[in-house]
């Protein structure tokens, strides 16, 4: 019997290895002709590129299709080049090169103004005001800013609003819809497929859980949801209105005064923005044109006929920073964006081990005065939160200051790894707090029961005892909620004693309830309102370095990583694959793709949580409500 087990044993790993090997193969035929093809094309593109150059008087065109991010996702260059031809509504911009490419431009005689393309942009309003901020002193140096666009949406808007004039298709429309907190719930879906979740938690507002076990919103939620987005629509419509020079009121029309004068001018959306001064001008793209070619002159590249300019990354290469050789004293900038979880883990995720050695890095580098650490997060586990924070205390006590710079979130596990540092930052519209803890596990005794599968066996002890296929002891149940509440208690304590308040101080602005920015800075949950530039001014002062450099101190690329991205990023602009994604789609088709991409992204989000809860204490310090819409 044993020897025709071998036997099998040896047919299927024959098998096995035998596809393995026609798989590598195909893969070799297909992979090795493309990557042939990209060399040859790359080495093509070296030899005859030509050194870029700006007319004097050009426009910048700020192209920002895509999400402002605070620091990107590494996407393997293979993939990046064969959704060339996509919208890239996927496509990540880092926030700090949007910045960095204004502030040049401010100085650069060959700038005349920024034309803002804003189609496809995804961005929260902290990102968006310090873009705008950046504009503004762009205007301040005597130059002009342009908005134009088919569509503004509420976040397209935001950004246009600080425009000298903005420009709307005719056939084009504005809508300004406010903000709004929704989810979805799944507990009468769990209950038909058998699933039971266990919930563990303290906090009157720690809501996180709530998709979980209700089938809508809570008051509690509901209270804190609703105090939040008023506040946030407060910062966002005073700003547009001070920047358009229009009412308040104005911004958002009750139903019947849009219908009202929507029907004034003959149901056409662009009329009424323009008659509601939310706009300044109506043109057709050859229109835009022509007002561009008489605003900054008619490019000079042979057999062009649109206007002088200069595009976003384009410029973005030219004026790129050379790379530091001689190490300089320097403000450290480390970047936490995304989940917290744990191990390690690409950028756009916080890994409890991943970010903690990136704090070590700092620390034991001698040109590294300070650090300036910029959260942008929801939070996540609390085992890795820790792991983190534990980091920056030892950073801190090797004698560098720590400032924090709140981003669009800096909520819950977010706040847990900024409580420590000497001083804090947050934007007025960051989504901040949210102190509290909670567990989840799932079973799954009764969804295996209802189809016959049965789980039962022997174990040492009660605990060893527990799978997630068989019911939670109730002495389980009490032993992982001791431990939430003790989390808690870790949680408010480790607030009050480096926010300097009492426990029943902390406790009050606590139970995982979730702040803005201007209402924590009240609270004194933060020190200062503002962003990135003076968080790292901060850090210089507390190091007492008058001058000095930063540097963003970020997990290496190894040489072939560098390499291939090189490589791709320099072919990329050559291979015709705009052709792949252009096909025709009919308008039906197109909603029912947008329907089915709106409901599928809700469930992949909803998986992805679930999947990233990996603490293994089964606890987590996250903010389900801090995705505003």
């Amino acid at each position: 019997m044993a020897k025709k087990s071998s036997t099998a044993k040896n047919i299927m790993l024959f098998i096995w290895n035998l596809l393995n090997f026609f798989r590598k193969l195909v893969l070799n035929l297909i992979f090795f002709p493309l990557l042939l093809v990209v060399i040859i094309a790359a080495v093509v593109a070296m030899g005859s590129e030509e050194e870029l150059k700006i007319d004097k008087g050009s426009a910048l065109v700020l192209d920002l299709s895509g999400t402002l991010v605070d620091q990107a996702r590494r996407v393997d260059p293979f993939e990046r080049l064969m959704r060339q031809g996509d919208n890239a509504e996927d496509a990540e911009i880092l926030l700090s090169d949007v910045l960095y490419v204004i502030e040049n431009a401010t100085e650069d005689e060959r700038v005349s103004m920024i034309v803002l393309e804003l189609s496809g942009m995804q961005a929260g309003i902290s990102k968006l005001s310090a873009v705008g901020d950046a504009l503004k002193t762009f205007r301040d140096a005597g130059k002009k800013v342009v908005a134009v666009g088919d569509w503004y949406g509420r976040n397209e808007y935001f950004l246009a609003s600080f425009a000298d004039e903005i420009y709307l298709s005719p056939q084009g429309e504005l809508f300004i819809d406010g903000y709004a907190s929704y989810n979805l719930y799944f507990k009468s879906a769990l209950e038909k497929l058998k699933v039971k979740t266990h919930v563990f938690r303290v906090g009157t507002y720690k809501s996180a859980v709530e998709p979980y076990i209700l089938d809508g919103m809570s008051d509690a939620a509901r209270e804190a949801s609703q105090a939040l987005i008023n506040d946030l629509w407060g910062s966002y419509s005073s700003t547009v209105a001070e920047n358009r020079g229009i009412a308040v009121n104005e911004l958002v029309l009750d139903a019947d005064t849009y219908i009202t004068r929507l029907d004034a001018q003959d149901g056409d959306g662009a009329k009424l923005a323009l008659a509601q001064r939310w706009v300044d001008k109506l043109a057709t793209p050859e229109q835009f044109r022509e007002t561009m070619v008489e605003l900054v002159g008619k490019s000079s590249e042979e057999d062009s006929h649109s206007f002088k300019q200069v595009g976003f990354h384009d410029y973005l290469s030219l004026v790129a920073p050379a790379p530091q050789l001689i190490p300089v004293d320097s403000v450290g900038i480390i970047v936490a964006k995304g989940t917290i979880l744990n191990g390690s883990q690409p950028p756009g995720d916080i890994g409890g081990k991943s970010t903690a050695e990136l704090f070590r890095e700092a620390r034991f580098d001698d040109k590294i005065k300070a650090v300036v650490l910029r959260v942008d997060s929801p939070g996540g586990s609390a085992f890795a939160s820790e792991e983190i924070r534990q980091e920056l205390i030892a950073l801190k006590s090797a004698g560098k200051p720590v400032v924090v710079s709140m981003g669009s979130m800096a909520a819950s596990g977010g706040y847990w790894i900024s409580a420590s540092a000497d001083h804090i930052f947050a934007t007025p519209t960051t989504l901040t707090g949210s102190i509290g803890i909670f567990g989840l596990m799932t079973t799954f005794e009764e969804s295996l029961d209802a189809i016959g599968v049965h789980a039962d066996g022997v174990a040492t002890s009660e605990w060893s005892a527990h799978s997630p296929f068989k019911s939670l002891s109730p002495k389980l149940e009490m032993a992982i909620q001791r431990g939430v509440e003790r989390g808690y208690r870790e949680f408010i304590g480790l607030v009050a004693k480096e926010r300097s308040m009492t426990l029943e101080q902390v406790d009050a602005i606590a139970q995982g309830r979730v702040w803005s920015g201007k209402k924590a800075l009240e609270l004194g949950l933060v020190d200062e309102l503002g962003d990135m530039p003076e968080a790292i001014a901060k850090a210089a002062e507390l190091a007492g370095m008058e001058t000095f450099d930063t540097r963003v101190i970020e997990q290496p690329m190894s040489a072939e990583e560098v390499f291939m991205q090189e490589l791709f990023a320099t072919v990329g602009q050559l291979l015709p694959l705009e052709s792949i994604s252009s096909a025709p789609h009919s308008t039906a088709n197109s909603a029912v793709n947008s329907t089915l991409k709106v409901l599928l992204g809700a469930w992949d989000k909803t998986l992805k949580q679930l999947t990233s809860f990996d603490d293994p204490r089964a606890l987590y310090l996250y903010c389900e409500y801090c995705e505003i819409q």
